[in-house]
């Protein structure tokens, strides 16, 4: 199901931009950073999640999911952080790759293309995943509406979400082999000049509320990922306790945190017990 392609048939620019091989990476650095990263824990009701969804599929637009105007909510954020000037942030946006290859038709027989058969990743677990990126000029992004904003996202997301993609990305891997690879957007090259960068994933699909371990369903499900770069972490998944609500997961830069608890206090709300009903 993995298998490269022979020959590959890739686009190298196009992946050349989202992935590096890992000797691109500067030596790692054996002291703390000085602005760690901090994990904290808030909810978001689900009216604000349509109120955003509303506002950037405005004026007659495409409607936007849900999580692309999350994330388009969150760059304008991050965005507020930095002073004007040359200043840019990263977006980068987890896309699933088990979904665009679970319907994949592969042939057996390399004479004949009546004997295939259609495979489902549904039975396997691990990862599958692209993580495509946006990068702006703060400036910029501070005087864009969400819908702009939100614009920007699906343009750097929806070239990710095809099986075409991951079949080049498998034929891109295959190139390096063996030298492993990584996320561009993970790295920070220039540890001086390069952009703030956060990665937003999605939980959604996480059965938060179905799980029973024989003592009762949940009051709260949630994430962590404290995994020691300076990329930023977002993880929004159902709410276990309320109907389409989300619990999102932050492992951010505290002048991020700061901003999410200011500027953006209307959305996201600090998780309490009184939320999950204790």
């Amino acid at each position: 199901m993995l298998n490269p392609r022979r020959p590959p048939t890739i686009n190298t620019t196009l992946y050349d931009k989202l992935f590096l091989p890992l000797s691109y990476l500067p030596p790692p650095r054996s002291f703390l950073p000085a602005n760690p990263l901090i994990s904290r824990i808030y909810y978001i009701e689900a009216k604000d999640i349509t109120h955003l969804q509303s506002k950037s599929s405005s004026d007659g637009h495409p409607t936007r999911s849900k999580l692309v105007s999350f994330t388009a909510f969150l760059w304008k954020l991050m965005a507020e952080c930095e002073e004007d000037g040359l200043n840019k942030c990263k977006m980068g946006v987890v896309v699933d790759g088990r979904e665009r290859l679970a319907d994949c038709i592969y042939s057996f027989d390399k004479l004949s293309l009546s004997n295939t058969t259609s495979f489902s990743t549904q039975n396997y677990f691990g990862n599958v995943l692209s993580i495509p990126y946006g990068e702006a000029n703060v400036s910029e992004l501070k005087g864009m509406s969400l819908r702009l904003v939100a614009e920007m996202v699906h343009d750097f997301v929806s070239p990710a979400v095809t099986e075409e993609h991951f079949r080049g990305l498998i034929d891109w891997v295959e190139l390096h082999r063996p030298e492993p690879t990584f996320a561009k957007v993970y790295a920070k090259l220039d540890k001086e000049y390069d952009s703030e960068a956060i990665v937003v994933s999605s939980g959604q699909r996480f059965p938060v509320d179905s799980i029973n371990f024989g003592w009762g369903k949940p009051y709260f499900g949630s994430y962590h990922f404290p995994w020691g770069g300076q990329t930023g972490y977002v993880m929004p998944m159902p709410s276990a306790t309320k109907n389409g609500d989300w619990i999102v997961y932050m492992h951010l830069l505290q002048k991020h945190l700061d901003m999410v608890e200011t500027r953006g206090r209307n959305v996201f709300k600090p998780l309490t017990p009184s939320y999950l009903n204790f």
